[in-house]
């Protein structure tokens, strides 16, 4: 959803809190798509801070169903989204150095960018659907989570793989 920022650039002082609807309902990261199951609406508040400044604020909060990076469970995984930001109108853009805070230029803002920049920011390191998730088996697919499968999971030590040679070409040591 695009906002438009002229009333609050253009008069000093001036403070304007909105609540906004996130419009999507499926977020992509990482080339997946996960469903949002719960979502409020953004509350920004845009206070004018000087001729052509403005300071942005939002929060929001979300749920999606992401997978469980050891068993591919689906988990329900809570997102407490807060952002800032400054604005600045068009007329000013020369006039800022490159040195100073990130910002958004311009009398309109994405509504929608400004949460997914958040959300990727967000994103969790590993999704697991509980501490202790032992995940799947190797062999057989089978959710250890479950109980134990009945798969050899013996892996040799690779150091000793020429001793395994010599042992099995029936030579003497």
């Amino acid at each position: 959803m695009i906002l438009n920022l002229t009333e609050v650039l253009t008069a000093e002082g001036r403070t304007e809190t909105k609540q906004v609807d996130f419009t999507p309902s499926v977020l992509e990261y990482g080339g997946q798509h996960y469903t949002i199951t719960e979502k409020s609406p953004v509350t920004l508040t845009i206070a004018n801070q000087g001729k052509g400044r403005a300071w942005l604020t939002g929060e929001m909060k979300l749920t999606a169903l992401l997978s469980c990076d050891r068993c591919l469970k689906d988990v329900s995984y809570p997102f407490s989204l807060e952002f800032s930001c400054r604005v600045i109108s068009p007329e000013l853009e020369a006039a800022v150095s490159e040195d100073e805070d990130e910002c958004l230029r311009g009398y309109q803002v994405d509504v929608d960018d400004l949460v997914y920049n958040e959300i990727s920011v967000n994103w969790p390191m590993k999704i697991l659907c509980r501490p202790d998730c032992k995940g799947i088996c190797k062999v057989c697919g089978k959710d250890l989570n479950e109980g134990a499968c009945e798969c050899d999971t013996f892996i040799p030590d690779p150091r000793l793989a020429v001793i395994k040679d010599i042992f099995n070409a029936g030579k003497e040591v």
